[in-house]
This record gives C-alpha cells, structure tokens and sequence, in this order.
C-alpha cells in the first residue's frame, strides 16, 4: 500500500539523512498475539550499522540485529498486518503510520518529539533522567548546593532514575492527551512525583498537572512548599485518603508503596476514571494472608512461613493483574529495582487496550487461584463496578 512504501522511504531517508532516532510499533493486532512492542534503534555493531529490533513479548524481551536492508524489510512484514500504530521519531518531524479497525491507513506528520539522536554504541549506558544539577534534587535533599549526591540517598537517586526510566519506556506505548492529568497516590515525602513532574514538564516538555495524594498532613504541606520553592506550578499535594478521593479526570494513575488495601483502593480509582496508564509497586499484602490465617494449605511450600508471605504476595498481585485484564487493561509484573535497595520492588502496569477480552475466561483463572489457596474474596474484587 501507498501509505507503507511512504513510510518506510521516510526510514530509509531518516537514516541517510543522519536525521533517525528510533521507530515504535504499539497497538498490537490479534495477530501478534503475546507481542506488546516492538522499539527500533540504529547501532553499529563492528563498525556496520545495523537496525536492532526489541520485540516486547508479555513475559520477556527478545532483540534481534539486522542490517539496514534487512531491518527494513522486517519492518516491512510488520506494518499494517501486526501493529496498529507505527511511528518514526527523527530530527525533523514524527511521522506516524496508523491503521484503522477496518484496514484504512494514514500517515500523520508532526513536531520532532525529540531533538537529539541516542548513540550508536551497541551496548549503549544507562541515560540519567535526573541529572545532578537538577534544582529539585537540591531542594529534596538528595544533591548538595554543589551537585554532588550526598552518600545516604544514593539508593533514592538510583531508584528515581530507574522509575523515569520505567516511566518513559510505558509513555512510548501509551495513548495520552495533550494535556495529561497525573494522579500519585500514596505520594508521602514526594521524592519520584517531584522527579516525574520535573522530567515530564521540564525534560520532555509535556503539558502535565500532577497532584500527589496523602493522608498525612505534614507531609503534604512539606511538599507543597518545596513544590512553590521549586516553581513546579503545576504540581500540588492533598491531604485525603485514597478511598475517598473523588477524582473524576485521570490519564496516568501512579501508587507506589500503598499499603495492602490502598493498593486496590487506588487501582479502582484508575479503573473507574479509565486510566489510559495505571502503575503500582504494592507492598504490605496483608489482606489474603489474614483471610487465610489457620487454614490448612496443600502445597508443602507453604508449609515454611516466609515461603508462604511471598507466596500470597505472588497471589494477591495476580488476582490483582487479572482483575485490571477483565476491565481491558493490558498488564505487566516485572521487578522495579533491585531487591538489594529495598524488598518492596515489584511493579505492577496496567496500559488501557481495545482489545476484545473473554472476562468469562478471566473470572475462571480468578476463581481457580482462590479456590487453590481457599479465598474467599480479593478486595479489590468488591470495590470495582
């Protein structure tokens, strides 16, 4: 079709040009199947530059190199028939090679998103989304008034960089507004929803209104004066719990380290505002745990105390994933930051899908799970319409 040969000459010119920064497929079709993304990048790999292809499955990550003829015809065999959605990020423009339900195609162009090309090194660092004379960190007291990182909050640092880095990756795969409304529940002393709006806002240039939520009072006024401090207009912390949060308006639903139920309270506040992204890191799963306390388990792992903590943790995220599929959300677990900086470390991603979803066959992967391990209910089975 007109539409494809159109974009792929762009690739071809982008990479003549030495205009090229990446390409992403998104919007999988049924017929990817457990392929979620596909992201490309040009790397020289013994002084030969070659297109190396990232195919994003549901449980793990496969890259595959190929010179640049090659990658354009494996590019080629993808579009219009896997993706829905492909779109090439240069110097100069973005152009964005969509296909409808019905089959129908357009190439949209728009403002470069990006204004400078990554490297080619193969094995490419790892890129620092908060950078050491980053006002905020000075103000957080994360850097010294020099910018040198002061040895306590090492761990932190590590983990903020690591969080945006998640962040980002998510925003590539992610519908979003215009003007995206970002909702942090469970912010407490601020350290990653300061670095989100900072990199969001400032780094990337996004129109973006972040609001941390948070029970406790003094911290939510602490972080509202280093917000004014910091001139981050539109960031604000309130004082509320997140049961009672009535937010009608969000497109990227954020709790990280809620404890046991606010977890889940926060996960159907996403769900009933239909969040285009919602991102947990849960931890203090204790809900399933006391609901199960005294009854005899049949598995033998279970029969060690700190096996079966991690196995209900396991278990409660589980349900927790299924239940955002049955509401059409595509879902990731994977390990947010190394378990040697802290226990609490898995995160939990639920990216909105049209895709068509058999919530018979959910509820039945549900149910089988808490008739195995005797539950009688996930909490956050009851709160979600």
């Amino acid at each position: 079709m007109k539409e494809i040969v159109d974009f792929l000459s762009a690739v071809k010119s982008a990479i003549d040009a030495r205009n090229f920064i990446k390409i992403t497929l998104s919007k999988p079709m049924p017929a990817a199947k457990t392929l979620d993304n596909i992201y490309i990048r040009l790397v020289t790999i013994k002084g030969v530059e070659n297109l190396s292809f990232t195919y994003r499955f549901h449980t793990n990550d496969q890259t595959r190199n190929f010179d640049v003829a090659g990658g354009v015809k494996e590019l080629q065999s993808l579009l219009g028939g896997s993706f829905y959605n492909a779109r090439l990020f240069t110097l100069r423009e973005d152009i964005v090679l969509q296909v409808s339900k019905k089959g129908a195609m357009s190439v949209l162009r728009t403002k470069p998103t990006i204004a400078e090309t990554p490297s080619l090194a193969h094995d490419r660092e790892k890129t620092k989304r908060a950078l050491p004379g980053d006002s905020y960190l000075k103000t957080l007291g994360i850097m010294d008034a020099a910018g040198n990182l002061i040895p306590k909050m090492a761990d932190k640092y590590k983990q903020i960089n690591k969080y945006l880095e998640i962040v980002d990756s998510l925003l590539e795969s992610t519908t979003l507004p215009s003007t995206i409304n970002i909702v942090d529940m469970g912010s407490g002393k601020g350290y990653l929803t300061f670095a989100l709006y900072d990199y969001l806002k400032n780094k990337r240039g996004l129109d973006v209104t972040v609001r941390g939520i948070e029970l406790r009072k003094e911290l939510v006024d602490q972080c509202n004066a280093l917000a004014a401090l910091c001139g981050f207009e539109n960031l604000s912390f309130v004082s509320e719990a997140i049961d009672k949060f009535d937010g009608a308006k969000i497109d990227m639903l954020i709790a990280l380290h809620a404890c046991d139920t606010a977890t889940d309270d926060a996960i159907a506040k996403g769900i009933s505002a239909d969040a285009s992204l919602i991102i947990c890191a849960p931890c203090c799963h204790k809900q399933i745990r006391q609901q199960v306390k005294g009854k005899e388990q049949d598995s033998p792992i279970m029969k060690y105390g700190i096996f079966k903590e991690r196995q209900f943790e396991m278990v409660t995220d589980t349900i927790r994933a299924l239940i955002l599929e049955k509401k059409h959300y595509q879902t990731k677990i994977f390990e947010f930051i190394s378990n040697e900086h802290t226990r609490k470390n898995v995160m939990l991603v639920g990216t909105k899908t049209d895709r068509a979803i058999d919530e018979l066959a959910v509820d039945k992967k549900i149910n089988s799970i808490k008739e195995a391990y005797q539950i009688d209910y996930h909490y956050l089975e009851k709160i979600v319409s």
